[in-house]
């Protein structure tokens, strides 16, 4: 019968540990150092367009967005290399360095876009993306 409390206060004790991790400050479930950007999608006019920031390193180096554009009301003809744009927080703005389709269609695409990103690293980046026949670019904002 002590043997059985023993195990009861031990599962009691490593439940209420648990319990009180849980509850601090330290267990905040904040992005990690270096985590990578959230995705982010917008829809007007019947399509989706949601982006993914796949690789956004350190200043010098190539930027890739994983774009996924969606519908089932249009043909998806955007040419994404001429239409895309990325403005830093200090205000430049830099063209796309590719666009590769991974899959091509007419009412579903995806591909990888890519900037080749100077120095200075920016505390803040826009993408734009500005579709045939819409009145305004889509916007996609993230914090580094």
């Amino acid at each position: 019968m002590s043997s059985l409390r023993s195990m009861s206060r031990a599962r009691i004790a490593v439940s209420l540990a648990a319990l009180l991790l849980a509850a601090s400050p330290l267990a905040a479930t904040a992005p990690a150092a270096g985590a990578a950007p959230a995705t982010q999608s917008s829809v007007d006019g019947g399509v989706t367009v949601k982006v993914t920031p796949k690789a956004i390193g350190a200043a010098g180096s190539r930027w890739e967005f994983s774009i996924v554009l969606d519908t089932h009301s249009a043909d998806l003809n955007d040419d994404l290399a001429r239409s895309a744009s990325l403005t830093t927080d200090d205000g430049r703005t830099l063209k796309p360095s590719s666009w590769v389709e991974t899959v091509p269609g007419s009412h579903h695409r995806e591909g990888v876009l890519a900037f080749d990103v100077p120095a200075p690293r920016p505390a803040s980046i826009e993408l734009r993306i500005v579709r045939p026949g819409e009145a305004a670019a889509r916007t996609f904002k993230w914090q580094l």
